[in-house]
């Protein structure tokens, strides 16, 4: 059965949805333009100009002040929008108070509305001349000081905020690339960026709305007093002085009506402008700063009372201001002091609190620092070192060098003092072990002769403590000579940094931790996951996975391909459980990246191969099968490899080369392990490992 219409209802309209839909914000913004419009071409009722005329007077106070209690202009981005909407209301009320004056203005001052009447009747108080020069002060005020300064406001804000968009835009850039910010908090102040532009493009436009009615207002006064005098005189046949004192009255009101409302939007739009350099609402803005300084407040006390005091000047009026602002100087100083006190006592009590020593739990005596420097106290300064670059941001940068180099990110690096150092000492522990240690001098520098000879400059010898060689301190003020003779110059914070920069590398394999590799293994794809899950634990272990890893880092291989890696190790597991053969295996596949990572100036791939002799000799001292085969050579022959290996190197390093010693596959290992005892950064690769692409140059053999 069909739905029966109420009672008074349409049956074909359905007001309930009619209401709603009225009762939405856009169209309810659509009918009060349209209703604009059309006063501008329907006569209005004196009734509803009276009601909408005071709309506009509220409307114009409320936009002054939202203007005055925002704390920034982005707060409010509508208001070019709603200044057009309240300058189009203005003009609007002025055509249909214009059609009034003109039309019923020989009826008498109420022609034209109650407002318009009462405004007239209140400033003329029955002179039009004085209404005529208060209305055209109204008019200059808002056209040429209120207008005319926040429109070169707006315009020169708008210039330079444009001006600084690409410069902006970069920092926003380069402290993302940084890590100092988020990807959301950059988008947000790419957003904060974009609307300040537009917002201060789009006043800088809207100012010319406020210009426009300015000149609106007086030709439009202008027409309805001459236009209604000839009305009242020609057609109305009222006298001369009737119809100069009813259409000035009803011209002046209407001016004063409109021009009011202009000045107000005007202020809130000068405002708004002028406050784009300050945060806050305007009130704590402007008294905030003018009162931020008791000196000026006692100083306007003293020129109020020295004023007042001049023959003929009345001394009351001063006397009271003399009084407020040095009460208020009284008051200001005595919280200034009152601040500071809090502070300071604040700042005890932290002190105070920082002292006392609090009993940590026995936990914390089992935690292990991954890396660790320990200063004596003369080296303090490399701390907060504000000529240079301080040691932590040297430090942060060599993290970000080395993870980018070896694929994984290092722990923190721990800075702290130790008074049983001597004052010029460091220490440098790995998992709470010295792994090294060094002697800086604070205000010199470490000079190195590039040949490796000593330097001939006055200054302590020593040896540099990463590589060894012979270097010198010398003084500041030497700084000019040493470079004059073509040495390297290091500062003590370089110095410390290259030595622990040179510790890391020996030790990556320890610092690879397990929780480490898992945070790797949980950065990999969707499809690398699943071959994990698929390998773990059937074939290999995840602490088969750090091991491998590890063999790799200790021989100075970036482990950043973890996805090849991770392919490379599914392959091999699934033939043999022996984490070496697996190893080796994984740096087949890492061919092309070994082969790059080791190439010459020339890009060309420096070789020493090992002679078919040594390669005989090798295979032969293998004892036991599989796993279990290791390297039995006798104690002179190792003594004659050792001999052969340090002098092809050095015939190779006399020529500028450093090679790579180039073993057959099965040996590679094990040649390794004999090498790394005394020439840990020589790189050892079997043929296996040499990528098609590579470009060979033979330098010797071994």
């Amino acid at each position: 059965m069909a739905d029966t219409p109420a009672p008074g209802s349409s049956p074909g309209l359905d007001w309930q949805k009619i209401g709603q839909r009225f009762a939405r914000g856009d169209v309810a913004m659509a009918v009060g333009v349209l209703a604009i419009l059309v006063m501008l071409i329907l006569p209005m009722p004196r009734a509803l100009l009276d009601i909408s005329l005071a709309i506009s007077i509220c409307f114009s106070v409320l936009i002054l002040m939202t203007a005055l209690f925002i704390r920034t202009p982005l707060e409010f981005t509508a208001f070019p929008a709603i200044l057009l909407i309240a300058t189009m209301l203005r003009l609007g009320l002025n055509v249909a108070s214009t059609r009034l004056i003109l039309s019923e203005g020989h009826g008498g001052t109420a022609a034209a509305g109650d407002i318009i009447q009462a405004f007239g009747a209140f400033v003329m108080q029955g002179n039009f001349v004085i209404g005529i020069i208060v209305f055209i002060i109204l008019v200059i005020v808002n056209f040429i000081v209120i207008t005319k300064g926040s429109g070169r406001i707006a315009e020169v804000a708008a210039r330079f905020t444009l001006d600084a968009m690409p410069g902006k835009q970069m920092a926003i850039d380069a402290d993302l690339s940084a890590g100092l910010i988020s990807e959301d908090e950059a988008r947000t102040r790419r957003k904060e960026l974009e609307d300040k532009s537009n917002f201060f493009g789009a006043m800088d436009g809207a100012s010319k709305f406020v210009r426009g009615d300015a000149v609106a207002g007086i030709l439009i006064t202008s027409i309805n007093l001459i236009g209604g005098m000839i009305i009242g005189v020609a057609q109305s046949n009222m006298a001369f002085g009737d119809a100069a004192s009813t259409y000035s009255t009803l011209t002046i009101g209407d001016g004063l009506v409109s021009q009011i409302p202009a000045l107000i939007v005007s202020l809130a739009a000068g405002l708004l402008v002028s406050k784009a350099g300050v945060e806050g609402e305007a009130d704590k803005a402007v008294f905030g700063q003018l009162a931020a300084n008791p000196t000026s407040m006692a100083m306007v006390a003293a020129a109020a009372i020295s004023i007042g005091l001049l023959p003929g000047m009345p001394l009351f009026p001063f006397a009271v201001l003399a009084a407020a602002a040095g009460g208020t100087a009284f008051i200001m100083n005595r919280r200034k002091i009152q601040t500071a006190e809090r502070e300071a006592t604040a700042i005890q009590t932290e002190a105070a609190a920082a002292q006392q020593p609090s009993e940590a739990p026995i936990e914390d005596s089992l935690h292990i620092d991954e890396l660790k420097i320990e200063l004596g106290y003369a080296l303090l300064p490399l701390i907060n070192d504000v000529e240079g670059r301080r040691l932590t941001d040297q430090i942060k940068a060599l993290r970000r060098n080395l993870a980018q180099d070896t694929g994984f990110i290092l722990p923190s690096v721990r800075i702290i003092d130790n008074m049983q150092l001597t004052a010029e000492d460091y220490v440098i522990r790995i998992k709470e072990m010295e792994a090294g240690a060094g002697q800086l001098k604070m205000r010199h520098l470490l000079v190195m002769d590039p040949s490796g000879q000593q330097v001939s400059m006055a200054g302590a010898h020593v040896k540099e403590p990463a590589f060894g060689l012979p270097a010198t301190w010398i003084e500041e003020g030497a700084r000019e000579e040493a470079t004059f003779r073509g040495y390297t110059i290091v500062d003590p914070a370089a110095v410390l940094v290259t030595h622990l920069t040179e510790l890391l590398r020996e030790h990556l394999a320890d610092l690879l931790s397990y929780s480490e590799v898992e945070k790797l293994l949980d950065g990999l794809s969707k499809e690398h996951k699943k071959l994990v899950d698929d390998i773990t634990p059937g074939q290999i272990t995840r602490a088969g996975i750090q091991r491998v890893l590890q063999n790799l880092l200790r021989e100075r291989v970036s482990i950043r391909d973890l996805a090849g890696i991770i392919e490379g190790i599914a392959e091999a597991s699934g033939a043999t459980q022996n984490l070496d053969a697996i190893t080796e295996h994984v740096r087949t596949r890492l061919a092309r990246q070994l082969c790059f990572a080791n190439r010459g100036p020339d890009g060309a791939l420096p070789v020493l191969s090992l002679s078919p002799q040594w390669e005989q000799a090798f295979a032969e001292a293998m004892i036991g099968d599989g796993e279990r085969r290791q390297l039995a050579l006798a104690p002179t022959r190792l003594r004659e490899f050792v001999t052969a290996v340090r002098d092809a190197f050095d015939r190779a390093g006399a020529s500028g080369d450093v090679p790579v010693l180039l073993t057959s596959p099965a040996i590679r290992p094990y040649v390794r392990s004999l090498t790394e005892r005394f020439r840990p950064s020589t790189v050892v690769m079997s043929q296996n490992e040499i990528h098609p692409s590579a470009r060979l140059k033979t330098v010797g053999a071994v």
